[in-house]
């Protein structure tokens, strides 16, 4: 993975020139806007999918169920910390006729001086294979196609000496992208493929520093045990970097409680990336992968859900002690048909 580190227990002694300041400012703040977000253009994959949100990053889930979904999130990372990375959230989506569903995002993005505002309109097709309406076993397969602008901000760096490295102004930059996936549900079970950032393509804000190949892999598999007041979910998702060829893993496992009123749960995420950054502490080289454990919980009451997660970064070397805070308010919407006879939350409501 990528990440961005400031480890300030031992700095030597030096002296910097004005413009040497600049540059390593601007440095840092380039760094900051790749921290967590792992150089991710469009929506970064955080955990706002455990929360009946998997549309967020798999499009073939729009229209996937027998009603319409609903989801905002709101992510802040490091309350303490000046312009740390933040994320909002905005999506809907419902099934249109027997085969056919729709789905909007909206999404706004800042992390440091850069910041991405974007919109993402789906379609996905729906294969049922039962011949009962309420026995689930589909396949159903999505295209979304994003719109992003890209936006870095140097208005507020000054230098002494000119710096051909800093602007001095906001740039904008306006491209678009597409996703495509498949996903299978039968009853309890489903798997879900996507391909993120399919063409490739992306911004182009800090040239020499850009790259074009933005593609990323997303797999999800998983399964919801019991049938009475009390079930369990566990469930797996990978992830691939196309261009720096990194690869983290989702450990998910989540119980939910049947009451009067609706549905209590609760989970527990662990991600791990493959890849990891060298450090020296202590004069030793060390070895250090990103570990991230999420607690969620939520509640759903009629047609509304809330749930909030928290991240905690393991590690000797983070930025900030800090965890990040996540919440997501849902509605489900047109629950006319009968809900598929499964306990599926994903896709019933």
């Amino acid at each position: 993975m990528i990440y961005g580190y400031i480890y300030a227990s031992r700095i030597p002694d030096m002296r910097l020139t004005m413009n040497d300041f600049n540059r390593c400012f601007f440095l840092i703040c380039s760094l900051l806007s790749m921290i967590a977000a792992s150089a991710q253009e469009g929506i970064p994959v955080y955990f706002d999918y455990l929360s009946d949100n998997y549309y967020l990053i798999h499009p073939s889930m729009a229209g996937a169920g027998q009603s319409g979904k609903a989801r905002l999130t709101a992510r802040k990372q490091w309350f303490d910390v000046e312009r740390a990375p933040s994320l909002q959230t905005l999506n809907a989506h419902l099934r249109v006729g027997e085969k056919s569903g729709v789905g909007a995002i909206l999404f706004n993005d800042r992390n440091g001086y850069h910041s991405q505002t974007g919109m993402k309109l789906t379609y996905a097709h729906h294969l049922m294979f039962s011949r009962n309406p309420v026995d689930l076993d589909q396949l159903s397969f999505g295209l979304s196609v994003g719109f992003i602008q890209s936006r870095l901000d140097e208005s507020e760096f000054q230098s002494v000496i000119p710096d051909p490295v800093i602007t001095g102004t906001a740039t904008n930059v306006t491209y678009f992208n597409i996703d495509v996936g498949a996903s299978y549900h039968l009853f309890e079970f489903y798997a879900h493929a996507t391909i993120k950032n399919l063409l490739g393509s992306g911004r182009d804000l800090y040239s020499a520093q850009e790259f074009d190949n933005l593609r990323r892999y997303l797999f999800s598999v998983g399964y919801v045990f019991g049938k009475s007041l009390w079930q369990f979910e566990p469930s797996v998702m990978l992830q691939y970097a196309e261009f720096t060829q990194e690869t983290a893993v989702d450990v998910n496992a989540k119980v939910y409680r049947n009451m009067d009123f609706g549905r209590i749960w609760g989970g527990l995420s662990f991600r791990q990336s493959f890849d990891g950054a060298q450090y020296i502490l202590d004069g030793t080289t060390r070895d250090q992968r990103l570990q991230l454990l999420t607690p969620i919980v939520g509640v759903n009451v009629n047609n509304f859900m809330f749930s909030y997660n928290y991240s905690y970064q393991a590690g000797d070397v983070r930025f900030d002690n800090g965890g990040f805070h996540q919440i997501t308010l849902g509605y489900d919407f047109l629950k006319g048909k009968e809900p598929y006879d499964c306990n599926c939350p994903a896709v019933n409501y």
